[in-house]
């Protein structure tokens, strides 16, 4: 029988130790990035601090949230990854709606409007 302050099985403190060094270690290297100051282009800036997050939330997801195959046959991750991918619809949809609004909505310059 477990007491409650046990982890469960496979999950023991070292993970979060682990999941916790890894988590600043993400979080430093783009602050560092950042306030060195306009080392790389704005364009790979951004591109790495993309890639530093995606990588986080890897780190969160499997050490701290414990998202596995194994985790409930699988189905807790799946239902994560269903998630992740309405979510990644909705935002990229929300985006391209935006940007196509702000390009066929701009304002006619008056020289084109045939105006008399």
């Amino acid at each position: 029988m477990s007491t409650p302050h046990e982890t469960p099985a496979g999950h023991g403190g070292n993970s979060h130790r682990i999941g916790s060094v890894l988590a600043i270690i993400l979080t430093v290297i783009p602050f560092w990035l950042v306030m060195s100051g306009p080392t790389l282009s704005p364009v790979w800036t951004a591109a790495i601090i993309f890639a530093f997050a995606i990588v986080q939330i890897i780190v969160h997801v499997v050490f701290f949230l414990h998202l596995d195959t194994r985790s409930e046959g699988g189905w807790t991750l799946l239902s994560f990854l269903f998630t992740a991918v309405i979510v990644i619809l909705t935002i990229g949809g929300s985006i391209w709606v935006m940007y196509h609004l702000n390009t066929n909505m701009m304002p006619m310059p008056t020289d084109m409007g045939g105006g008399h």
